[in-house]
Protein backbone atom coordinates (compact mmCIF):
# COMPACT_ATOMS: atom_id res chain seq x y z
CA UNK A 1 0.00 0.00 0.00
CA UNK A 2 2.53 2.27 0.81
CA UNK A 3 4.84 1.38 -2.45
CA UNK A 4 1.28 2.41 -4.27
CA UNK A 5 0.76 5.78 -3.05
CA UNK A 6 4.59 6.28 -3.35
CA UNK A 7 4.65 5.32 -7.08
CA UNK A 8 1.50 7.52 -7.24
CA UNK A 9 2.61 10.66 -5.63
CA UNK A 10 5.66 10.69 -7.75
CA UNK A 11 3.92 10.08 -11.14
CA UNK A 12 1.76 13.31 -10.07
CA UNK A 13 4.72 15.60 -9.32
CA UNK A 14 6.10 14.66 -12.53
CA UNK A 15 2.71 14.61 -14.64
CA UNK A 16 1.91 18.51 -12.59
CA UNK A 17 5.64 19.37 -12.45
CA UNK A 18 5.84 22.39 -15.36
CA UNK A 19 2.51 23.71 -13.63
CA UNK A 20 3.99 23.54 -10.06
CA UNK A 21 7.27 25.08 -11.21
CA UNK A 22 5.19 28.22 -12.95
CA UNK A 23 3.03 28.23 -9.48
CA UNK A 24 5.92 28.68 -7.64
CA UNK A 25 7.65 31.11 -9.67
CA UNK A 26 4.71 33.43 -9.97
CA UNK A 27 5.21 33.98 -6.51
CA UNK A 28 8.42 34.60 -6.50
CA UNK A 29 10.92 38.48 -7.16
CA UNK A 30 13.23 38.33 -10.02
CA UNK A 31 15.79 38.60 -7.43
CA UNK A 32 14.81 35.53 -5.97
CA UNK A 33 14.47 33.58 -9.16
CA UNK A 34 17.54 34.13 -10.06
CA UNK A 35 19.10 32.97 -6.86
CA UNK A 36 16.93 30.66 -6.16
CA UNK A 37 15.49 28.31 -9.28
CA UNK A 38 14.16 25.78 -7.00
CA UNK A 39 10.43 24.63 -5.44
CA UNK A 40 11.11 26.72 -2.27
CA UNK A 41 9.77 29.94 -1.51
CA UNK A 42 12.21 31.89 0.35
CA UNK A 43 9.82 35.03 0.72
CA UNK A 44 6.81 34.78 -1.53
CA UNK A 45 5.69 37.89 -2.80
CA UNK A 46 2.49 38.81 -5.40
CA UNK A 47 4.39 41.71 -7.02
CA UNK A 48 3.98 39.81 -10.32
CA UNK A 49 0.71 39.95 -10.47
CA UNK A 50 0.25 43.20 -9.26
CA UNK A 51 2.34 43.75 -12.28
CA UNK A 52 0.26 42.02 -14.43
CA UNK A 53 -2.43 44.73 -13.84
CA UNK A 54 -0.74 47.59 -13.43
CA UNK A 55 0.42 48.78 -17.34
CA UNK A 56 -3.00 48.47 -18.65
CA UNK A 57 -1.94 51.12 -21.47
CA UNK A 58 0.50 48.23 -23.07
CA UNK A 59 -0.77 45.36 -21.90
CA UNK A 60 -4.35 44.85 -20.71
CA UNK A 61 -5.04 41.81 -18.86
CA UNK A 62 -8.35 42.50 -18.12
CA UNK A 63 -9.22 43.17 -21.48
CA UNK A 64 -7.51 39.72 -22.71
CA UNK A 65 -9.45 37.89 -19.79
CA UNK A 66 -12.45 39.56 -20.94
CA UNK A 67 -12.11 38.98 -24.67
CA UNK A 68 -11.48 35.29 -24.27
CA UNK A 69 -14.21 34.41 -21.76
CA UNK A 70 -16.71 36.64 -24.12
CA UNK A 71 -15.70 34.78 -27.61
CA UNK A 72 -14.80 31.10 -25.39
CA UNK A 73 -19.10 31.18 -23.86
CA UNK A 74 -20.02 32.40 -27.47
CA UNK A 75 -18.04 29.64 -29.50
CA UNK A 76 -19.56 26.93 -26.92
CA UNK A 77 -22.81 27.87 -26.53
CA UNK A 78 -23.25 28.57 -30.21
CA UNK A 79 -21.68 25.39 -30.95
CA UNK A 80 -24.09 23.36 -28.59
CA UNK A 81 -26.88 24.82 -29.91
CA UNK A 82 -26.32 24.21 -33.65
CA UNK A 83 -25.40 20.43 -32.85
CA UNK A 84 -28.31 18.94 -30.38
CA UNK A 85 -30.92 19.27 -32.94
CA UNK A 86 -28.24 17.50 -35.20
CA UNK A 87 -27.83 15.41 -32.62
CA UNK A 88 -31.18 14.70 -32.18
CA UNK A 89 -31.79 14.02 -35.82
CA UNK A 90 -29.10 11.87 -36.59
CA UNK A 91 -30.13 9.67 -33.29
CA UNK A 92 -33.97 9.17 -33.80
CA UNK A 93 -33.91 9.23 -37.29
CA UNK A 94 -30.41 8.43 -38.87
CA UNK A 95 -30.66 11.18 -41.00
CA UNK A 96 -27.16 12.07 -42.29
CA UNK A 97 -25.02 9.22 -40.03
CA UNK A 98 -23.67 8.09 -42.99
CA UNK A 99 -22.29 10.93 -44.11
CA UNK A 100 -22.63 14.46 -42.16
CA UNK A 101 -20.79 12.69 -39.08
CA UNK A 102 -17.54 11.65 -40.45
CA UNK A 103 -17.60 14.95 -42.62
CA UNK A 104 -18.09 16.69 -39.18
CA UNK A 105 -15.27 14.83 -37.41
CA UNK A 106 -12.66 14.94 -40.47
CA UNK A 107 -13.02 18.73 -40.70
CA UNK A 108 -11.86 18.81 -37.13
CA UNK A 109 -8.93 16.51 -38.01
CA UNK A 110 -7.62 18.75 -40.55
CA UNK A 111 -5.34 21.16 -39.20
CA UNK A 112 -6.83 24.41 -38.94
CA UNK A 113 -4.33 26.44 -40.38
CA UNK A 114 -5.76 25.40 -43.58
CA UNK A 115 -8.95 27.40 -43.02
CA UNK A 116 -6.75 30.28 -42.29
CA UNK A 117 -6.72 32.36 -44.87
CA UNK A 118 -10.71 31.84 -46.49
CA UNK A 119 -11.87 32.81 -42.76
CA UNK A 120 -9.85 35.96 -42.61
CA UNK A 121 -10.74 36.94 -46.26
CA UNK A 122 -14.57 36.32 -44.94
CA UNK A 123 -13.86 38.38 -42.06
CA UNK A 124 -12.21 41.17 -43.71
CA UNK A 125 -15.75 41.51 -45.84
CA UNK A 126 -18.18 40.93 -43.46
CA UNK A 127 -16.42 43.84 -41.18
CA UNK A 128 -15.71 40.48 -38.39
CA UNK A 129 -11.89 41.07 -37.89
CA UNK A 130 -10.58 42.08 -34.23
CA UNK A 131 -14.38 41.64 -32.48
CA UNK A 132 -15.53 39.39 -29.55
CA UNK A 133 -18.41 37.73 -32.15
CA UNK A 134 -15.91 37.02 -35.15
CA UNK A 135 -13.60 35.10 -33.14
CA UNK A 136 -16.67 33.28 -30.96
CA UNK A 137 -18.06 32.21 -34.72
CA UNK A 138 -14.65 30.35 -35.54
CA UNK A 139 -14.45 29.01 -31.99
CA UNK A 140 -17.98 27.77 -32.24
CA UNK A 141 -16.52 25.91 -35.87
CA UNK A 142 -13.89 24.61 -34.10
CA UNK A 143 -16.02 23.37 -31.02
CA UNK A 144 -18.37 22.02 -33.56
CA UNK A 145 -17.47 18.15 -34.44
CA UNK A 146 -16.46 17.32 -30.54
CA UNK A 147 -19.76 18.86 -29.18
CA UNK A 148 -21.86 16.76 -32.16
CA UNK A 149 -20.39 13.28 -31.09
CA UNK A 150 -21.08 14.07 -27.48
CA UNK A 151 -24.43 15.00 -28.10
CA UNK A 152 -24.91 12.21 -30.18
CA UNK A 153 -24.00 10.09 -27.89
CA UNK A 154 -25.71 11.22 -25.02
CA UNK A 155 -29.48 11.50 -27.19
CA UNK A 156 -28.81 7.76 -27.60
CA UNK A 157 -28.20 6.86 -24.06
CA UNK A 158 -32.29 8.67 -23.69
CA UNK A 159 -34.33 5.53 -24.24
CA UNK A 160 -37.20 6.19 -26.77
CA UNK A 161 -39.54 4.47 -25.01
CA UNK A 162 -39.67 7.86 -22.98
CA UNK A 163 -40.41 9.70 -26.00
CA UNK A 164 -43.14 7.17 -27.39
CA UNK A 165 -44.47 8.00 -24.01
CA UNK A 166 -44.64 11.66 -25.05
CA UNK A 167 -46.28 10.95 -28.24
CA UNK A 168 -48.92 9.48 -26.67
CA UNK A 169 -49.57 12.85 -24.87
CA UNK A 170 -49.89 14.62 -27.89
CA UNK A 171 -46.09 15.70 -27.87
CA UNK A 172 -44.59 16.80 -31.28
CA UNK A 173 -40.94 16.01 -32.39
CA UNK A 174 -39.62 19.74 -31.54
CA UNK A 175 -41.43 19.42 -28.41
CA UNK A 176 -39.95 16.02 -27.49
CA UNK A 177 -36.73 17.29 -28.16
CA UNK A 178 -36.62 20.01 -26.05
CA UNK A 179 -38.85 19.10 -22.93
CA UNK A 180 -38.05 15.66 -23.04
CA UNK A 181 -34.67 14.64 -24.63
CA UNK A 182 -32.69 17.90 -23.70
CA UNK A 183 -33.32 17.46 -19.91
CA UNK A 184 -32.04 13.56 -19.80
CA UNK A 185 -29.10 15.05 -21.98
CA UNK A 186 -27.68 17.31 -19.05
CA UNK A 187 -24.31 15.43 -18.32
CA UNK A 188 -23.99 15.37 -22.03
CA UNK A 189 -24.71 19.18 -22.07
CA UNK A 190 -22.18 19.81 -19.30
CA UNK A 191 -19.53 17.63 -20.93
CA UNK A 192 -19.69 19.65 -24.10
CA UNK A 193 -19.57 22.52 -22.58
CA UNK A 194 -16.57 22.23 -20.36
CA UNK A 195 -14.96 20.76 -23.37
CA UNK A 196 -15.89 23.42 -25.77
CA UNK A 197 -14.95 25.84 -23.08
CA UNK A 198 -11.43 24.60 -22.34
CA UNK A 199 -10.57 24.15 -26.09
CA UNK A 200 -12.01 27.52 -27.38
CA UNK A 201 -10.05 29.39 -24.08
CA UNK A 202 -6.69 27.69 -25.37
CA UNK A 203 -7.17 28.63 -29.11
CA UNK A 204 -4.24 30.52 -29.99
CA UNK A 205 -4.14 30.48 -34.42
CA UNK A 206 -7.17 32.06 -34.41
CA UNK A 207 -6.71 34.64 -32.13
CA UNK A 208 -3.30 35.19 -33.59
CA UNK A 209 -4.35 35.68 -37.10
CA UNK A 210 -8.38 37.51 -36.38
CA UNK A 211 -7.56 40.04 -33.96
CA UNK A 212 -5.18 42.71 -33.14
CA UNK A 213 -6.52 44.96 -30.54
CA UNK A 214 -10.15 45.56 -29.39
CA UNK A 215 -10.28 41.50 -29.15
CA UNK A 216 -7.41 40.05 -28.50
CA UNK A 217 -7.85 36.80 -26.28
CA UNK A 218 -5.47 35.95 -23.14
CA UNK A 219 -3.70 33.37 -25.11
CA UNK A 220 -2.22 35.74 -27.63
CA UNK A 221 -2.22 39.01 -24.85
CA UNK A 222 -0.06 36.57 -22.58
CA UNK A 223 2.61 36.90 -25.19
CA UNK A 224 2.99 40.20 -25.25
CA UNK A 225 4.46 39.95 -20.66
CA UNK A 226 7.50 37.51 -21.60
CA UNK A 227 9.38 40.69 -23.12
CA UNK A 228 7.32 44.12 -22.15
CA UNK A 229 9.45 45.66 -19.66
CA UNK A 230 12.58 45.52 -22.10
CA UNK A 231 16.13 43.46 -20.96
CA UNK A 232 15.07 39.74 -21.77
CA UNK A 233 12.26 37.58 -20.10
CA UNK A 234 10.65 38.53 -17.05
CA UNK A 235 9.60 35.07 -15.47
CA UNK A 236 7.86 36.02 -12.68
CA UNK A 237 5.31 38.25 -14.48
CA UNK A 238 5.09 35.43 -17.04
CA UNK A 239 4.32 32.99 -14.80
CA UNK A 240 1.92 35.05 -13.38
CA UNK A 241 0.38 35.49 -16.80
CA UNK A 242 0.01 31.60 -17.17
CA UNK A 243 -0.99 31.08 -14.14
CA UNK A 244 -3.70 33.98 -14.39
CA UNK A 245 -4.66 32.43 -18.05
CA UNK A 246 -4.96 29.16 -16.98
CA UNK A 247 -6.96 29.44 -13.87
CA UNK A 248 -10.83 29.43 -15.90
CA UNK A 249 -11.05 26.77 -17.56
CA UNK A 250 -9.46 24.94 -14.29
CA UNK A 251 -12.17 26.08 -12.31
CA UNK A 252 -14.69 25.42 -14.57
CA UNK A 253 -13.34 22.07 -14.80
CA UNK A 254 -13.24 21.65 -11.27
CA UNK A 255 -16.68 23.09 -10.12
CA UNK A 256 -18.75 20.66 -12.83
CA UNK A 257 -16.61 17.82 -12.58
CA UNK A 258 -18.95 15.88 -11.15
CA UNK A 259 -21.08 15.88 -14.24
CA UNK A 260 -18.18 15.18 -16.15
CA UNK A 261 -17.06 12.21 -14.78
CA UNK A 262 -20.85 10.81 -15.13
CA UNK A 263 -21.31 11.92 -18.61
CA UNK A 264 -17.54 10.47 -19.60
CA UNK A 265 -18.61 6.67 -17.64
CA UNK A 266 -22.04 6.64 -19.18
CA UNK A 267 -19.76 7.17 -23.07
CA UNK A 268 -16.92 4.69 -22.08
CA UNK A 269 -20.28 2.30 -20.96
CA UNK A 270 -22.07 3.14 -24.12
Amino acid sequence: MILRVAVYLVAVLLVNLPVIVTLVTSFKSAAEIARNPGLWIEAPTLANYARVFADAGRVDMTGYLLNSLAASLTGTVLAILLAFPAAYGIARSGLGRRWLMPLVVNLRAMPLVIFAIPIYMMFQWAGLLDTRLGLGLVLAVVNLPLTLVLLLNGVEEVPFEIEEAAVMDGAGRLSRMLRVVAPLCRPAFVTAFVFGFITAWNEFLFGLILTTRDAVPVTVGASFFFASGGGGVQWGVASAVMVLAALPPVILGSVLYRYLAGSLAGAVKG
